[in-house]
Parts: structure tokens; sequence; C-alpha cells
């Protein structure tokens, strides 16, 4: 499973906008098929090696990227067939039929297969699940290559719906735009590989996936507090607090203090009894502060919230501290990045809905934060819309601790200045890329044994 990285998403309305966009500049519809066709021929020519193709085409525009595809296979001398679900119902669609040569066989439970089948038959804007007929008609294909023209069928583009396609890809050629449905659960493993075909389409940037994760280098004149410090605190559960603070010096930290009296996971981690908050509340060279790893709801906790919103600096929030910093969030404008697994998220955001994406986006406008939706396909939103989608993680980091690593990571990047909405983003690449250097039998002590 794969994306690529720092690629553009686009919800069905979306790409309907960017088309419409696309053909006011000069660059007709028919013109965006013929390109999306070329490209599923070249792609479906690759992967067949020399093997017959049947195209499964349906009646709306992906059903004619479908039978554009078919006629440049066949001018590559391709052994390729098409079945149509039904009659083009679209003008680009019968165009697109019209200048198809060879037969349209009728897709019947019937129909002889081939060693590759290409899925064109709804793409985006399905609006409800396939017919159960239709969908026992195309189990019958399972256990060849399927190559999905933009989504596979059955899929509801956006992500808002947890219908799973009849037909699982091989492949997923994202055609202008990555969709939601790549990127979320469930149905991003039923997309397979996906892969971007760009076809001159000029896609918003508000929404895309995870850059290459990157090893940010200290300025020449770097210094540890120039490259950020950072204030752990530490509740009842002192061994989240230390994943923390080490994971906050791995992750580029110039400097950490830690909260509490038990020894500190690294040498060189500043480990300081009381209240290390009170000490450290003026002190103008604290970055970032870390509240929430191992640190119950409570009165305890609420001081030291108190205490770090009163004092302006950068804030992560994690685990009992987002529900408890929230109604102190909604009005104001304090850098902060919250980390809500699944639920959290729900206890501390209980009226969002729609899709994984909807909902994170949500949540940040409302709290005012960068909002971190974890899980195996984290979503990370900005108040003001952003979306970075980092599907696929890594599955090892389904285990204990973790997100206390990821917490530490953030207020590393957080404390060096600039958009916590990057520092977000470059805290979770980072996050990815430990895990899957380390790969089976992680731990989250193994996350910040080595630097990345």
């Amino acid at each position: 499973m794969s994306v690529p990285a720092d690629a553009p998403i686009l919800t069905a309305a979306a790409m309907r906008e960017a088309e419409a966009a696309t053909a006011r500049a000069g660059v007709s519809l028919g013109d965006l098929m013929e390109r999306a066709g070329a490209a599923v021929a070249d792609f479906a020519w690759r992967m067949a090696a020399g093997a017959p193709i049947l195209i499964l085409c349906g009646p709306g525009n992906n059903g004619g990227d479908g039978y554009v595809a078919a006629r440049r296979l066949k001018a590559r001398g391709v052994a390729v067939r098409v079945a149509a679900l039904a009659p083009p119902a679209t003008d680009l669609a019968k165009a697109a039929r019209d200048a198809w040569d060879g037969p349209v066989e009728s897709l019947t439970d019937n129909i002889a297969s081939a060693p590759l089948i290409v899925d064109a038959l709804f793409g985006v804007g399905l609006t409800r699940p396939l017919a159960d007929d239709l969908s026992a008609m195309l189990r019958r294909f399972s256990g060849r290559r399927i190559l999905a023209v933009d989504v596979p069928s059955g899929v509801a583009s956006d992500g808002d719906a947890d219908w799973l396609p009849p037909l699982a890809a091989d492949v997923t050629l994202a055609l202008g735009a990555l969709k939601p449905a790549h990127v979320l659960l469930p149905t991003a493993p039923a997309c397979g590989r996906c892969l971007l075909a760009p076809i001159g389409i000029a896609a918003d940037r508000h929404m895309q996936t995870l850059p290459a994760p990157t090893r940010a280098v200290p300025a020449p004149d770097a210094h540890k507090y120039s490259r950020g410090m950072v204030l752990i605190a530490s509740g009842p559960m002192q061994g989240a607090a230390a994943l923390s603070a080490a994971a906050a010096l791995r992750a580029g930290a110039g400097y950490v203090v830690l909260e509490g009296d038990r020894p500190a996971p690294l040498s060189a981690i500043i480990v300081e009894e009381g209240d290390a908050f009170a000490k450290r509340l003026g002190d103008p060279r604290v970055g970032a502060f870390v509240i929430g790893p191992g640190f119950p709801a409570g009165d305890a906790l609420d001081a030291r919230l108190a205490a770090a919103l009163a004092s302006r600096t950068p804030l992560v929030l994690d685990a009992a501290a987002i529900p408890a910093a929230l109604p102190h969030l909604e009005g104001g404008d304090t850098r902060v990045i919250l980390t809500p697994h699944a639920g959290e998220f729900a206890r501390a955001f209980p009226e969002a809905t729609g899709s994984k994406i909807d909902r994170a986006r949500a949540a940040a406008a409302q709290a005012r934060s960068v909002v971190i939706y974890k899980g195996a396909d984290t979503v990370v939103a900005a108040p003001d819309g952003r979306i970075c989608a980092a599907w696929p993680g890594s599955p090892w980091l389904a285990t204990a601790g973790t997100g206390d690593v990821l917490a530490g990571a953030c207020g590393a990047m957080l404390a060096r200045g600039g958009d916590p909405f990057d520092a977000a983003v470059a805290a979770v690449g980072w996050h990815i890329a430990q895990a899957r250097r380390i790969g089976a039998g992680l731990v989250a002590d193994d996350l910040v044994a080595a630097p990345f």
C-alpha cells in the first residue's frame, strides 16, 4: 500500500470545480478525458505486459475514460475487450464510445474474464452502495489483477461512507488528484497501490498527502536554545512523560526539561522535581510545553493547563489535557497542537460528523488549534482548513506509548517557531519514518533509542 508524497487531494465536488476551472482556462473536458484515458491505457499496458485486457465501462465519464483507454490500447496492438454495464449517458462518454471502433460486450454473469481487469464503471461521485447483483457479478473477477480508474467501483470517493467495493484493486490510478477514499479507512486498503496521473488540472493544495520525510539540519550558528527548548509536564505515570521527553530530544529539540523525580531516559534531559512549570513560566527560552502524556484529569492537570495557557507559550496537548483545555481554546489564538486518538476525539468533539477529514477540520476550527487525529489513517488539520493525510502509516505504531512519543516530537517541532500546522506535519512524518525504519516488533522505546 502506498500513495504519492505531497499529492493533492480533492473531494468529488472540488474535482468538478477544478475541471470546470480548467475548461474555462482553455482545456476542454473532452481534452481532459483524452488525457485521462491515455494515462489509464499507458499504465494498463505496463501492468498487462502483453496479456489480454478487459475494460469494464460504466455509463458516466469514468466509463468514457475506459473507452478512450481501449482505443489507445488497441492502437498499440493489445488484445483489449470492452464490456459495458449500460450505454453511455453523458455527452463525453457517448463521444468516447463512438470513437471506439471495436465491439462492446454486455457485462453479464457469463462474460469471459481476462488476466487484467480495468474497472472504469463508476469512479467518483457514487452516492450509494452497488446493487447486490452487480456486486456478485464483479466478485467473479476476484483473483485477476485489477486496475481501478480513479476509485474502485463501490467506493464513496469522499471517504464519508464505509462501503467496501466488491472488487478490491491492486492498483488505483487517481486522475488529476487523489480522493479522500484513497487515504482514509476503511476504503484505502481496497484501493491497493495508489498512483497519481497528472492530467493538467490545477488542484487546490489545501488537502494533500504527507510530504517525504526530511532531516532538519540546524543552522550554522545554531545553539541549544535556538533549536528549541521543550518543557514536559509529568503526572503520576511518569514513563509516558519520559517517552515524550526523549522523543523531543531525538526529534531535534536543543534542550528538554522533564518534570518528575525519576531518572531521565537520556542523560541530556534535565529532570526537575517539584512544579517545573512554576519555575519556568517566565523563561523566554521555553519554546513549547507538552502536557497530557501520563497525566490523568484532575486538579493537578488543571493547574498546569491554566498556568501554561496564561503564559501564551505554544502548547502540545494530549490525552486528558485535550478536553480539559478545550473550553479555554475556542476563543483564543494560542499556538496549540492537539493529539487525540479516536476515543479521545469522540469525547472531545462529539458533534463532529462526516469523513475523518471532515471531522478533523471541524475540530480544528472549533478549537482554534491544529488537530492531529491519530490512527492508521492519521489526519492533520489546521483551523484555516488545511489538511494533511498520512496514509499509510506503520501498523507497528499500534502499541502503547507511541502517542506519547508523537506528542514529544510535536513539542520539538513547535518549539522551533513557525507554523504549528507545519510543525505537526513534520512530527507525524518523523514518527512514521522512525517506525518504518525500525519495522517489526517495534515498541515505543525503540522510537527514541536512535536518531532518524
